[in-house]
């Protein structure tokens, strides 16, 4: 197997992948130990003229001394080529925040499976059996990709998640063709194409944390003490989890300490958060959270348990999903979410499902069971739609 150690050779490859009409595309990374992930391997495939499987594969090695990855970037930006990769999201943050680039045109074989009836986040192993019918040797799984040199196994195990690749988009490209859904997976490709989903802004990292205390004074101090650590996980490249992790976040805001002798009374705080920079942020953060003038506390997010949900006409329009996904053959999840359901029965309707082209699979039915004009019943496996009596 053909291992780029090279900017020569990746150069090279590259010209070639320029003049393809698509690349497969995979990478290989550590995060386990740092915030950013590491990419430590790189895979690409191209088709064949004799159909594509035949064409080359390679591997590049982005922790070869000397190599650099721009010509890769530079073919990401290439809008000839279209670069297709499966669950592609955090291989997308690499590439923006090491290349400072998103690769366009870009097709998601997950998502496009999603939309061509494979079910909820069909995994590449499930597509390569169903498409390809071939199979794929998962004992590399749990490698340190980090590690020099690889064996044969650990390389031959990463360039099969881009060899299979190569027939799996073809025949899902096809498929949404016939379907006239390729618009679909382009509206869903959206939020992957958007820079800022890959922006994690220490000021909105309180949203991620998880409480049911929704107390103004509280939350202003969890915010204080999310943005703070978020900061520092981002300065110094380490996981949140090494600063601190959630549920010492919450006692902390619960506790609000104001000297480090009040941090060596927690019981889920680090020893080494007690000391130095880490506890002079965490008190920091206290006081400004304990400063916070009312008008300025964080309003929580309207939530399941805040919404004055019909619990009945919840179930009918999961019922309804269910209908619509299967006689659609899309994947319930990306025509409407659980928070999509409870929110149209609660009365909102400014919600994703009600747009784009999910209105025209889910839509009218959705209002009608919000209006309260039909009902569903579920009968063996039929699904019944009737008048509501008023």
């Amino acid at each position: 197997m053909d291992l780029i150690t090279t900017t020569e050779d990746l150069a090279r490859f590259c010209a070639q992948a320029q003049a393809a009409p698509y690349v497969t595309v995979d990478t290989e990374f550590l995060r386990e130990r740092t915030y950013y992930a590491k990419l430590c391997l790189l895979q690409m495939a191209l088709p064949g003229p004799e159909g594509p499987e035949t064409g080359p594969a390679v591997l590049v090695d982005p922790l070869a001394k000397g190599l650099s990855l721009e010509p890769f970037y530079e073919l990401l930006r290439d809008t000839s080529t279209v670069k297709v990769l499966h669950a592609a999201r955090q291989d997308l943050e690499i590439f923006l925040i090491e290349g400072r680039t998103l690769p366009k045109p870009l097709f998601d074989t997950q998502i496009a499976a999603m939309v061509c009836g494979f079910g909820d986040q069909i995994g590449y192993e499930t597509l390569v059996r169903k498409l390809t019918r071939g199979s794929v040797d998962k004992s590399s799984r749990f490698t340190d990709w980090s590690r020099r040199p690889l064996t044969d196994a650990q390389l031959g195990y990463a360039l099969a998640d881009v060899t299979h690749l190569r027939v799996i988009y073809e025949k899902l490209a096809a498929r949404l063709e016939e379907t006239g859904r390729a618009s679909w997976v382009a509206e869903e490709l959206a939020t992957l194409d958007d820079p800022a989903t890959y922006i994690t802004r220490p000021a909105d990292a309180w949203k991620r944390v998880k409480t049911r205390n929704d107390s103004g004074r509280f939350l202003a101090i969890v915010r204080e003490l999310a943005e703070f650590r978020e900061a520092h996980a981002q300065s110094n490249n380490v996981p949140r989890s090494r600063v601190f992790k959630d549920d010492a976040l919450l006692e902390l805001a619960s506790l609000k300490p104001q000297s480090t002798d009040d941090l060596g009374r927690t019981r889920l705080l680090l020893r080494e958060a007690r000391k130095g920079e880490i506890a002079q942020g965490i008190l920091d953060a206290v006081a400004r959270g304990l400063a916070c003038a009312p008008e300025h506390f964080p309003k929580p997010e309207n939530g399941r348990e805040n919404l004055q949900v019909n619990p009945a006409l919840a179930d009918l329009l999961r019922v309804l999903l269910k209908a619509k996904s299967d006689a659609t053959g899309v994947a319930a999840k990306l025509i409407a979410s659980a928070s999509d359901l409870d929110a149209l029965a609660a009365g909102a309707r400014d919600v994703p499902a009600l747009t784009g082209w999910r209105a025209a699979v889910f839509g009218d039915d959705a209002l009608s069971l919000c209006n309260g004009e039909v009902g569903l019943a579920v009968r063996g496996e039929r699904v019944e739609v009737m008048a509501v009596p008023r």
